[in-house]
């Protein structure tokens, strides 16, 4: 029976994947690429403006001899730039990501209600909770391991390119990639994904359950919701009627129903981790930003997450009208 029930919620997956292909695998393969050219386009037109002006960037061994001269300090500072140029590849797909989980959460229900092919699924020996579920797990895991396999990816050709074009103007390749940290990179970005999903859900549960209630534009009430609550907490607190405050209700509600899917919200929200790595990259290292997993508010938000998951449910059983 476990069996069964395994087998069919890995189909359930495959079929989110089938379906949302071209978000869940092709936009992150794609931003890489893209991001990629233009760094090489950036890279070949400053070789050839600087050839068109007579600038011989690290002529006869200069920038060689330089990294030689550099004690144990500078040397960590430049494995940390190339820390950061891994790291920025993968902000871009990370954005996108960001974009196609929440779009993806918001049609997820309310599509098949609008097309009716919910009354064919309805018709199979599927739950809804099995259907739900295995949307979330698309949205939280799915996505998230494919963008950072192609993050890691994009990161790492990134550094070969920068290490090459060096190589160019007499800079030792291995000298200069054992500086910098790609296991290291590679290892926190994988081992965020969990943290992640616990973040995201708040977000995914929010969405979903908007696409499940709403008979119509479920991306107008997704938003105008938290937005127009926001806004009367707001003025409740300068009319001096309540005594909550509106910039914590902005970013531990609002925020969180609505950008907890972007990866790395999880680290812009918490100040202490921020402030941890500010001078280095110490912030993205596990051992820092698993101290998450002891805060109150990610907690809380998944109780709400899996509160509105439930309510997603719910809505999926009884509407099935476009």
């Amino acid at each position: 029976m476990n069996t069964l029930a395994g087998n069919k919620f890995y189909w359930l997956v495959k079929r989110e994947f089938w379906e949302h292909r071209g978000g869940f695998l092709w936009a992150p393969l794609i931003t890489g690429a893209v991001f990629l050219v233009l760094n090489l386009m950036g890279i070949i037109t400053a070789e050839v403006v600087g050839a068109r002006h007579g600038i011989h960037f690290g002529a006869s061994g200069e920038m060689q001899h330089v990294i030689s001269q550099m004690d144990a300090g500078d040397m960590s500072q430049v494995g940390m730039a190339l820390d950061i140029a891994m790291y920025s590849s993968m902000a871009l797909i990370f954005v996108v990501m960001g974009f196609v989980v929440f779009f993806y959460c918001l049609g997820a229900i309310y599509d098949e209600r609008r097309d009716r092919s919910i009354l064919f699924w309805k018709s199979l020996p599927l739950s809804d909770s099995e259907t739900v579920i295995s949307k979330v797990a698309s949205a939280t895991l799915v996505a998230p391991v494919i963008a950072t396999l192609a993050g890691i990816a994009a990161g790492i050709l990134q550094l070969l390119m920068v290490a090459v074009t060096l190589s160019f103007h007499g800079v030792n390749v291995w000298q200069l990639l054992l500086l910098a940290h790609p296991l290291r990179v590679a290892f926190n970005m994988i081992g965020h994904i969990p943290l992640y999903l616990l973040w995201a859900l708040p977000s995914v549960g929010w969405l979903m359950a908007c696409s499940a209630w709403a008979r119509t534009k479920p991306f107008l009430w997704a938003i105008a919701l938290p937005v127009a609550t926001g806004l009367l907490v707001t003025w409740f607190g300068i009319m001096g009627l309540f005594n909550l405050s509106a910039g914590w209700f902005w970013q531990n509600v609002v925020a969180r129903a609505l950008f907890s899917a972007f990866p790395g919200a999880s680290l812009i929200a918490d100040d202490d981790l921020v402030h941890t790595g500010k001078n280095n990259l110490d912030f993205m290292n596990l051992s820092n930003t698993y101290h998450l997993l002891g805060s109150a508010n990610l907690w809380i938000g998944v109780l709400f997450g899996a509160a509105l998951i439930a309510v997603a449910i719910w809505f999926r059983r009884w509407r099935d009208d476009g």
